[in-house]
């Protein structure tokens, strides 16, 4: 493997392709909170992206140590998503429903739920680890944090346009964002099992 234009190429396409679920999910907080402010959604961002660089380095030394373990496990990781974006979406939906007009806005997504997203979102990128199982640990590194740059921008534009449409949306914003993140799920596991 050498240093090319290919190889940052590919990995800006493979961050890309993971970011899409922590883009929706971004979505949906912006929905759920329109009048955050840019250190809010940097956390948002920045979290998304950690946990998009961690997995793959995880699936990477899982090969390079664990292969056979971790491979057993790998046929849950599509449920395991699915159950925890469910989750957080009944809430959001849940929490969208008793909301009247005129009532304050729904509290921010804590840091334990944010953690929740960023895992739920990012746990396919697991997989990453064996698709670039025969890299060297600078070119999976390199890998990790092209794709996790990638997810910061996807997932602040994600941000922007809930925010702005959560403004128009008001008090249904909620249960969108809650459709969402069950929709993400959905076709996490549906992608596993038909793919």
């Amino acid at each position: 493997m050498t240093w090319s234009a290919l190889f940052f190429f590919n990995s800006i396409l493979f961050g890309v392709g993971l970011a899409m679920d922590a883009f929706s999910v971004s979505l949906a907080n912006g929905l759920r909170q329109p009048g955050m402010g840019r250190r809010r959604m940097c956390l948002i961002a920045g979290t998304f992206a950690f946990f998009q660089i961690i997995m793959p380095l995880i699936g990477w030394a899982c090969v390079h140590t664990i292969a056979e373990k971790f491979q057993a496990v790998q046929k849950y990781i599509p449920w395991i998503a699915l159950i925890l974006l469910v989750w957080i979406g009944g809430g959001m939906i849940r929490e969208g429903l008793q909301r009247r007009d005129g009532d304050a806005p729904p509290p921010p997504v804590g840091l334990r739920g944010l953690a929740v997203q960023g895992v739920a979102t990012s746990i396919d990128a697991l997989s990453v680890g064996f698709t670039i199982a025969e890299y060297t640990w600078p070119f999976a590194l390199a890998e990790a944090l092209i794709i996790g740059a990638v997810t910061f921008g996807i997932c602040m534009a994600g941000l922007h346009l809930g925010k702005k449409f959560g403004t128009l949306l008001s008090g249904k914003a909620s249960i969108l964002g809650g459709l969402i993140l069950i929709a993400i799920g959905v076709e996490i596991l549906l992608k596993s099992l038909l793919g």
